[in-house]
């Protein structure tokens, strides 16, 4: 998997307006702005879509392409049934914030789909489940199912599946959506600039600083200036708030399947461990249609780990397709990928104000896996506060999504073990990295490997033919990188930043690229 189109997701490898989508004029920017959004995901996009029907000058500033990174390799499900997360937020929390978080979500799924009926996204329909497959994990399917319910959401109790293996107890949700994300981006992004608004790409913000009067952003081809900035970024790119200690960022893998016969229709998530998610996509462009003249594909998901802490994920990523091939006989994968997301110390997503008491800079993040809905409440909750309009009925879903909250102080417990563990692995790497011993043979294709060179870690790795050398620190806080041999990366154990083999900056809180040597 060390060829770059082999980690193309099918959302991003189908998507034909990447190449032709017309690029802003960045030296025609404006010299401020109401609003400048980093980042051109699903949260950053809606918002700069929000904001610019509701007449504020808006820009969009992304670092690659639209939808280049969480939002273009999720398996996109708009679903309302996500896995276990309304019971374990119902342990957690108050029914009133769950029922916030409930409302918050429907609202966001309602918006899309009104959203792509009328701009012509296909969306389908599918019914979702969430299922054991072990007896031991009937218990947790049974309190989503009483957490469903209690929200007024009309799931059902279920034994049988359409899944070709057996099934202990499942909980459905019926009439959910799915879709390909990147039309719908593209869409977003159209209208945007139709309303006045600019989306800049291939623009990676390095830094921000903020005054009485507004924010400036800094780039490396120059700055940008608003009255506001909201950080759709993932993780935030600015330190301030420490929001990379409150998040713990996972990284899953994914694939999509040509299958002799029918896949099964709906969409699936397990409680089990290693997690299994499955829905169907149409094949689109795929070559071939199988024996059944089937033209849907299987998605499978699964197998995530705490980004850098996996000891070889591409074991991790085959291991998804083995378990596919034994359950699913003849299945033969068109494209395989993997995602970034981060989850936070209470379960419930980071809306809100970089630091208590400001409101220059915002932040939006830790949606724990569930983006498709999550991102776009996000959007109306930033939306209605940046432009001052407080819609009563986007603020009743608040107490669910807030970035500072009394409550989180009684997640110190929680905020302890995830930063003694990072500790653990920021001595560990430094040790390992200090035991380690160069050698001037250079590593096999698709490998990597950390070695010490006068007294500094230094990565080491091969891809497409080219060996290269980078400082094997990373930028953000000086975590010892590790090699990503599923998708030929520098990715650190620490707070989930990602490197390209030649140092330059991928994802994460790291705005700074790794220096060659």
């Amino acid at each position: 998997m060390t060829n770059r189109n082999d980690r193309a997701s099918l959302w991003r490898a189908r998507d034909a307006e990447s190449a032709t989508d017309p690029l802003d004029d960045w030296s025609a920017r404006e010299s401020e702005y109401d609003v400048v959004i980093v980042g051109a995901g699903l949260t950053g996009t809606v918002t700069a879509l929000l904001l610019a029907r509701a007449g504020q000058r808006v820009a969009v500033v992304e670092a690659r392409d639209v939808g280049a990174v969480s939002t273009g390799n999720t398996t996109a499900k708009i679903s309302l049934l996500q896995g276990t997360a309304l019971s374990q937020l119902s342990r957690r929390h108050s029914r009133d914030v769950v029922q916030a978080y409930v409302d918050g979500n429907l609202a966001a799924q309602q918006w899309l789909v009104e959203f792509c009926r009328d701009n012509g996204v296909e969306t389908e329909t599918a019914d979702a489940y969430t299922y054991a497959a072990s007896t031991g994990n009937v218990a947790s399917v049974d309190a989503e199912y009483r957490s469903c319910r209690a929200a007024g959401l009309p799931a059902r109790s279920v034994k049988e599946t359409a899944l070709p293996y057996p099934v202990a107890a499942a909980v459905v949700l019926p009439d959910q959506i799915q879709f390909d994300p990147m039309p719908m981006l593209r869409t977003a992004v159209r209208e945007i600039r139709a309303n006045g608004g600019a989306v800049f790409t291939g623009r990676r913000v390095r830094a921000a600083r903020t005054d009485d009067t507004g924010c400036t952003l800094t780039t490396d081809d120059g700055e940008l200036r608003a009255a506001h900035v909201v950080l759709a970024t993932g993780t935030p790119i600015l330190d301030r708030g420490g929001f990379f200690a409150r998040l713990e960022p996972d990284r899953s893998y994914a694939a999509a399947f040509e299958l002799p016969e029918s896949p099964p229709e709906g969409m699936y998530l397990s409680v089990d461990s290693p997690t299994r998610s499955l829905r169907t996509a149409p094949a689109g462009n795929s070559s071939g249609t199988g024996a059944s003249g089937s033209r849907r594909l299987l998605l499978v998901g699964g197998n995530g780990h705490v980004v850098g802490r996996h000891e070889s994920p591409r074991t991790a990523a085959d291991d998804l397709v083995s378990w596919t091939q034994r359950h699913f006989p003849g299945a033969r994968p068109v494209a395989r990928w993997s995602a970034q997301d981060y989850s936070t110390l209470d379960s419930l997503p980071y809306v809100g104000s970089l630091l208590p008491g400001t409101d220059r800079v915002s932040v939006a993040t830790g949606y724990g896996k569930w983006g498709m809905t999550n991102a776009v409440t996000a959007a109306h909750l930033l939306a209605s506060r940046i432009t001052g309009n407080r819609d009563a009925r986007v603020e009743a879903w608040a107490p669910a999504f807030a970035a500072w909250s009394p409550t989180q102080l009684f997640d110190a417990p929680s905020a302890a073990k995830l930063n003694a563990a990072v500790g653990v692995h920021l001595a560990r790497g430094w040790w390992n990295a200090e035991t380690a011993s160069d050698t001037s043979a250079p590593p096999m294709e698709g490998q990597g490997r950390v070695a010490r060179e006068c007294a500094r870690p230094v990565g080491v790795s091969t891809v497409d033919g080219h060996t290269r050398r980078v400082t094997a620190v990373c930028s953000h806080l000086g975590g010892v990188l590790r090699w990503n041999d599923a998708e030929a990366s520098w990715d650190c154990p620490l707070h989930g930043s990602r490197f390209a083999p030649d140092g330059a900056v991928l994802e994460g809180p790291a705005t700074s690229d790794l220096s060659t040597r």
